[in-house]
């Protein structure tokens, strides 16, 4: 990468900088948790991105060198994987580790690394790029909180105790081990074909999250499986500890087949109650509650006791091109209007985004191709234009986590020429459940 004109080089990660790297994230992150000592969570989990993570290589590290001392001074990482939007698979960066020295800040150090980060994905194809951290900074980047997260209630332990005795189900849940690898594959691929966003992993993958990473490493789950007669039939992903507050966090939790949730989330309850009270007689503290990072409608969640309702929070979402985003759904797209009966009565439909568009093409009223063009310089009075809707607005439509008419509510900027634009996009992009667990 070209340095920069003063003291500072972007470069990518190399494997010998884990030491460093290691140090300088463990010294940054978390420290109203240490109280400003070194996190080993931090420095174990950034050894572990360097050291055969099946979404990092290298490189993947964009690292802010000081040219004065060869030292980073700054960094991220991007994970990459591929996420499953009803079915279609979608190239995702999540963004992780962002992190100054404390230094070398008020150098625009970051905003340097996120553009050489953006630049990267656009030349290797990667549409969509999601971080959590701290509210509105990244908005300034280009983000724009796009995905739901969390939400559900956090089950205290008293509401616990009558499912913890509860004998009604012939369903288990046992520590998984990598023997189980290919059946938790096996479900991930089935659960990817369905109406949800998910992160589904491999035979590979699992087997690294069940046995792959370092104990301290601070992104290390405990993996369970759901069984019944001997064969698997879920998953349930929940913290290696208990939180500060003494709650034990549930990170995902799957059954695979749809009718077996109210006996599944039955025995899942009872063995998180179990993993609890083992983590509080280890001494890690009190166990308080159940604290799902899952959506409200998520079954287990609709099955679980009362609890405490928590307010939703979000993933900021980037997508340097939403034409190319709308392109790689064609197939869902043409899908739900083929289901819906909806043909389109024109050769064109152009979604202008206030800069750039997107032209859908039609052949006998079915989607047949999405071009990126030049957008309009006036949508709303050019007569081509069949919508304007702000990038934003259409990422959070494009990713299923608002509907049309939340749009129209919430966007007056967001405008349609007519009616029949109107059933189309509202059949295009309904709301779509999040069971996203990422590949950190």
């Amino acid at each position: 990468m070209t340095p920069e004109s003063d003291r500072y080089v972007v470069r990518p990660g190399r494997a010998s900088d884990a030491a460093e790297l290691a140090r300088l994230h463990a010294s940054v992150q978390l420290q109203a948790v240490t109280g400003g000592q070194p996190h080993p969570g931090i420095a174990a989990w950034v050894e572990d991105l360097l050291d055969g993570h099946p979404s990092v290589v290298p490189d993947d590290f964009l690292v802010a060198e000081d040219s004065a001392t060869g030292c980073p001074v700054a960094s991220l990482v991007g994970l990459r994987q591929h996420w499953s939007l009803a079915g279609v698979r979608l190239p995702v960066a999540q963004v992780e580790l962002v992190g100054t020295a404390p230094e070398h800040r008020g150098n625009r150090l970051t905003e340097r690394l996120f553009a050489a980060l953006h630049q990267q994905y656009a030349a290797d194809g990667v549409p969509v790029q999601v971080i959590e951290g701290i509210p509105y900074f990244y908005r300034r980047l280009g983000y724009d909180y796009s995905l739901a997260n969390d939400g559900a209630p956090t089950v205290p332990i008293a509401a616990l105790l009558a499912i913890e005795h509860d004998r009604s189900t012939h369903r288990t849940v046992r520590p998984a081990t990598v023997a189980d690898a290919d059946a938790l594959a096996r479900i991930d691929r089935r659960l990817a074909d369905g109406e949800v966003l998910v992160c589904p992993r491999d035979a590979a993958v699992w087997r690294y999250e069940i046995a792959g990473r370092r104990p301290a490493d601070l992104a290390r789950r405990e993996v369970a499986v759901l069984v019944h007669g001997g064969d698997v039939g879920g998953y349930l992903v929940h913290s290696s500890r208990l939180s500060a507050a003494g709650e034990l966090i549930v990170f995902a939790a799957t059954a695979d087949r749809p009718a077996d949730w109210p006996q599944a989330a039955v025995a899942m309850h009872r063995y998180l109650a179990q993993v609890g009270r083992r983590y509080e007689a280890s001494m890690e503290g009190s166990f308080t509650a159940v604290r799902p990072i899952l959506g409200p409608e998520h079954p287990l969640v609709r099955l679980s006791p009362t609890g405490v309702p928590r307010r939703p929070r979000g993933w900021y979402v980037r997508t340097g091109d939403p034409a190319d985003l709308l392109a790689r759904l064609q197939p869902l797209l043409r899908a739900r209007w083929q289901a819906a009966g909806l043909r389109w009565h024109e050769p064109t439909m152009t979604i202008d985004m206030y800069g750039r568009a997107a032209r859908l093409e039609f052949t006998d009223g079915r989607l047949s191709g999405v071009t990126g063009v030049r957008g309009a310089i006036s949508p709303s009075t050019e007569p081509g234009t069949h919508a304007a809707i702000p990038p934003g607005a259409l990422l959070q439509l494009a990713l299923g986590h608002r509907t049309l008419p939340e749009v129209l509510d919430t966007w007056p900027d967001c405008l349609l020429r007519d009616r029949r634009t109107e059933d189309f996009l509202t059949t295009a992009f309904p709301r779509v459940p999040v069971q996203v667990w990422p590949r950190n």
